[in-house]
């Protein structure tokens, strides 16, 4: 029972070794012939970390729990361990295609309605609140005329990453 907890708690540690090294050993063997993209794919760190943690602590349970031995345990700790390889897998590949998170640029701003929350006056910056992307954002905001609070604007023109220049909404 112990060399199996010792593989699950060896899984653990290659898995946390996964997250701080992020792509250093896939950086590794890029271009060196046979070795090149050993680590992608099914055979990526935190695929094989999950194959041996579960086939480690798996095994330990069953040797633990019943009087199979380590035969028994090893014949259940293998498909446990290829099922959660193969999980951690499907996993990482849904995360890295995702593409739902994708930053939003200064562009985006452009003609995005909002409301004043500090007065802008004629020569200067007021705050105005902007929806975007489903969340409202708070900006320093300038126009051509001044606006009171509460006015509703868009915006023209993103000015930096945190001020844009706005217009009032004719109705």
């Amino acid at each position: 029972m112990t060399w199996f907890l010792g593989l699950g708690i060896a899984g653990l540690v290659v898995l946390a070794v996964a997250l701080v090294l992020d792509g250093v050993l896939e950086g590794l063997f890029d271009g060196v012939g046979a070795l090149d993209g050993l680590f992608d794919g099914l055979l990526s760190l935190p695929v094989i970390a999950g194959f041996v943690s579960m086939l480690g602590f798996s095994g330990a349970i069953v040797m633990g729990t019943t009087g199979l031995g380590a035969v028994g345990a090893t014949a259940v700790g293998v498909p446990a361990g290829v099922g959660a390889g193969w999980l951690t897998y499907r996993v990482s590949r849904a995360l890295m295609n995702d593409r739902s998170g994708e930053a939003l640029r200064e562009d985006d701003l452009i003609g995005a309605p909002g409301s004043v929350v500090t007065a802008i006056p004629a020569d200067g910056y007021g705050e105005v609140l902007v929806r975007l992307a489903g969340q409202q954002v708070k900006f320093a905001a300038k126009g051509p005329v001044p606006m009171a609070r509460g006015a509703e604007v868009w915006v023209d023109e993103a000015l930096s990453h945190t001020a844009v220049s706005v217009r009032l909404v004719e109705h």
